[in-house]
């Protein structure tokens, strides 16, 4: 659209110009020409707006259908997985806070607060004064085996790959990392010069396609791996077993994103969907995953590793549990993704049917992990529509100790989810590998929303700590939650998730509602104890 309209601009002006000298009154029509270009190359030469800059002119019905609207319309509120009501900062406020302009509302709360799933915090009647808190909370994760533990921010970028991004979507999000002090997930398509070049820190997914660390048979290569993982950027390192969009399906890259750049880096050939498997060939029982954590861990020279999941069945991860008891091989971290996580490219009924919402996932794995004793070894991440300051205080008060944001961050960037992402139309340049699109996102001027997103947000769930009377996220707990569950009943947290008492599922009588998927789990398979019976 850029080279259409310079040479459209430049050819009606000329022409226009022409005929004015043979009829005075196509002036009219050269000036009305020549005005509209004058806007256009405005669109075209500034870089705070990619979608302008990439459709100069046309790009402007966006904002002219935003100064329409009521303004009551800016803000909505969705649905969850569950069909309850819950508040979601809009589009607008998202980039206002990475804008840095006040995103402040009138008129009160936008929700109905006596409707079912309304949440808040319960706040202290003497609040932390806000010079009292910690302002930039971090969380140091590494176990007894790390060498090199990092601490981390409490709010990153969550996994998104070069290909199913732009190289400049990639680098102003690092770029971002790198200005605000937190990390950024390379996503499973592999750590690319992208990731690299603003020496922002990095999360290193490795996904079932081993991609950036694969043979030519597709199988784990052991010698790529470790020349990466020591790069000093790499901070930790993440083992992408399913994701909260697609869970149990493979990731997808279409074919028209495949170019010759992206199949180089991720050892694949050009021109054909890249699709990776939906299990790992480099490990296939809990007690062989743990191996795969040790051996990780002694390539990358004791960096943290973990791994990535949304929970499906519960004595799956109940067996990943005790082979870490028996083994004594704990993960740094767990990043817990909810089902209702997005992505670019999914079959619809893996992104709404499949996989467990995050509230319940959360709770789920800190409380299996305190009930086999091993929590205080491993931090856990949560991953799925964290948006606001608030998302962060309900994952922490449920067990998390930081979280992840990727639909959030690509707002930041300029994304107008225009739902082209799986097309390589991207308009605003974020979800595609065409240059006339993805160059009109400007990388020196989007690091710097991204970074103010990120660093607005904590100070928003920093406030809110403080009303609450807490110095640290680490003081939250279940019972700070308040949830609407039905007209005339509220619940905190805590009593919809009851806490697990520690080492409670190490030996008989187990909690209620546990036994079963305690007593048929087994560290040597991902499958039943009754499965196994039957076959």
């Amino acid at each position: 659209m850029r080279k259409q309209f310079i040479y459209a601009s430049v050819g009606l002006c000329a022409v226009t110009a022409l005929l004015a000298t043979q009829w005075t009154w196509m002036w009219y029509a050269f000036a009305i020409v020549f005005f509209i270009s004058f806007i256009g190359w405005i669109d075209l030469l500034q870089t705070k707006h990619s979608l302008r800059s990439n459709f100069p002119v046309l790009g402007r019905m966006r904002w002219w259908a935003e100064w329409m609207r009521p303004k009551v319309q800016q803000y909505f509120v969705e649905s969850d997985t569950q069909g309850a009501p819950y508040s979601r900062i809009s589009r607008t406020v998202v980039y206002q806070r990475a804008k840095k302009v006040n995103d402040s509302v009138p008129f009160g709360t936008q929700l109905n607060v006596y409707e079912t799933g309304y949440e808040w915090l319960n706040h202290s009647i003497s609040p932390l004064p806000l010079d009292k808190g910690d302002h930039d909370p971090r969380v140091v994760v590494g176990g007894p085996d790390c060498k090199q533990p990092y601490k981390a921010s409490i709010l990153n970028i969550s996994a998104m790959s070069f290909g199913s991004l732009s190289k400049n979507a990639i680098m102003a999000l690092n770029g971002g990392a790198k200005l605000g002090g937190f990390a950024h997930n390379t996503g499973e398509g592999g750590l690319s010069p992208y990731h690299l070049e603003p020496g922002g820190d990095i999360i290193w997914q490795i996904g079932t396609g081993y991609f950036g660390c694969r043979n030519a048979d597709g199988s784990f290569n052991d010698q790529a791996f470790a020349e990466r993982a020591v790069l000093p950027n790499v901070k930790m390192i993440e083992i992408k077993l399913s994701q909260g969009a697609k869970p149990g399906h493979g990731g997808i890259l279409p074919a028209a994103k495949v170019t010759d750049e992206i199949a180089k880096i991720r050892l694949v050939e050009k021109g054909k969907d890249v699709l990776s498997p939906s299990y790992h060939r480099a490990f296939s029982t809990p007690l062989a995953l743990t191996a795969f954590i040790k051996k990780l861990r002694d390539l990358s020279g004791g960096k943290p590793i973990g791994f990535k999941l949304c929970i499906g069945q519960k004595f799956q991860f109940i067996a990943i549990c005790k082979a870490m008891v028996k083994t004594g091989i704990y993960p740094d971290f767990i990043t817990v993704d909810g089902g209702e996580g997005g992505t670019g490219a999914a079959p619809v009924e893996f992104s709404n049917s499949v996989g467990m919402p995050l509230r319940e996932a959360l709770a789920f794995v800190s409380d299996t992990l305190n009930g086999f004793g091993i929590r205080k070894h491993i931090r856990i991440i949560a991953s799925g529509k964290v948006h606001t300051g608030f998302d962060l205080v309900k994952n922490l008060a449920l067990g998390a100790d930081m979280c992840n944001a990727a639909r959030a961050m690509l707002l930041s960037l300029g994304c107008i989810q225009a739902l082209e992402c799986h097309t390589n139309r991207c308009p605003t340049g974020v979800t595609t590998q065409d240059p006339n699109l993805f160059k009109g996102l400007d990388v020196a001027d989007k690091r710097v929303r991204v970074a103010n997103f990120q660093h607005e947000t904590i100070k928003a769930a920093v406030e809110l700590l403080s009303a609450a009377g807490l110095k640290h996220p680490s003081q939250l707990h279940r019972s700070h939650i308040y949830r609407r569950v039905s007209a005339n009943q509220i619940q905190t947290y805590a009593e919809m998730y009851p806490y697990m008492l520690k080492g409670a599922l190490l030996e008989a009588p187990f909690p209620p509602g546990w036994e079963l998927e305690v007593m048929h789990s087994t560290e040597e398979s991902f499958h039943s104890l009754v499965e196994l019976a039957g076959s």
